[in-house]
């Protein structure tokens, strides 16, 4: 499996520093750069970060940790991963989620119906419309006629999720072309993956093995005691450790751990803050040798 490392930017990177940071990770030769979808928080909206970095850059990949569906509407969402597909090829990674992560954000995406069914009719209108010509569709929450997006990729996008609760598992087996987790221990991955593959199985489909990664997130100088207090206010049974590394030598402990349980894709996001020189310097070092 190829093993691959991107920088995610996390809720503090200001959009004024991010066509520097662009710059530094296309020189350094990094895999790829994230953008999480946080409303109400500085970081850049995901599919504007996408556009800039993709026209700053020859060789760096750009993907989305995660952007929500339900609450757009897939046609409009297909026009817009296509458009940056045609112009930047085989750089686009984009990953879709349920609901957003941010507090008081649920409202920015209403939908008509059950968050969920919504979300599996959405992946089903998008695929359809990002490999197809002109599409028909009826279905309970979206009906349109000869929808097209006009030049699309050679290849169709693959489309990732997140999620780690048994519904997202169960979505991604069916319409999902690959898993990115989060807050996860290795343990729990390894059982993620194995039900993905499950509800792939039963629907005929087939999820490629390095098609399974994590966004991890590291406290270079040890978990803050905030940090590590909520998460043990959410999960009690779960140790920090597990989930959030504390160091570089622990962030490699977990990776090799998550590697085992069959991930081999990794965001990386710096925990306090967007992604400093220091942080990128000791990336390079540490991840980049790690790819293989």
């Amino acid at each position: 499996m190829k093993i691959r490392f991107g920088i995610g930017t996390g809720s503090e990177t200001d959009p004024e520093d991010l066509p520097a940071l662009v710059d530094r990770l296309e020189e350094a030769g990094v895999d790829s750069l994230w953008f999480s979808e946080l409303v109400y928080s500085p970081a850049v909206d995901p599919v504007v970060g996408m556009a800039v970095a993709l026209a700053r850059t020859e060789r760096l990949k750009v993907g989305t940790s995660v952007a929500i569906l339900p609450g757009r509407h897939p046609v409009l969402v297909a026009k817009q991963l296509a458009s940056l597909a045609v112009l930047a090829p085989k750089r686009v990674l984009p990953v879709f989620g349920l609901r957003p992560a941010g507090a008081g954000e649920l409202d920015l995406f209403p939908v008509t119906g059950p968050r969920g069914a919504v979300f599996d009719e959405s992946l089903r209108l998008l695929r359809a419309v990002l490999r197809e010509d002109r599409v028909d569709f009826d279905g309970d929450h979206f009906s349109v006629r000869g929808a097209g997006v006009g030049k699309r990729p050679a290849r169709p996008l693959d489309i990732w999720l997140g999620g780690r609760a048994p519904g997202a598992f169960r979505r991604i087996g069916r319409f999902g072309d690959g898993w990115l987790g989060s807050f996860l221990t290795p343990d729990e991955a390894a059982a993620g993956v194995a039900a993905i593959n499950t509800e792939a199985a039963a629907a005929g489909r087939e999820i490629e093995d390095d098609h399974f990664g994590i966004t991890l997130l590291l406290a270079e100088d040890g978990v803050p005691a905030q940090l590590a207090a909520g998460i043990r206010r959410q999960r009690p049974e779960t140790d920090p450790a597990d989930l959030v590394a504390g160091s570089w030598p622990e962030l490699h402990r977990l990776i090799d751990r998550y590697i085992a349980a069959g991930l081999s894709k990794f965001v990386v996001v710096p925990a306090g803050g967007g992604p400093a020189d220091g942080f990128l310097d000791r990336f390079v070092t540490e991840l980049l040798p790690r790819q293989n």
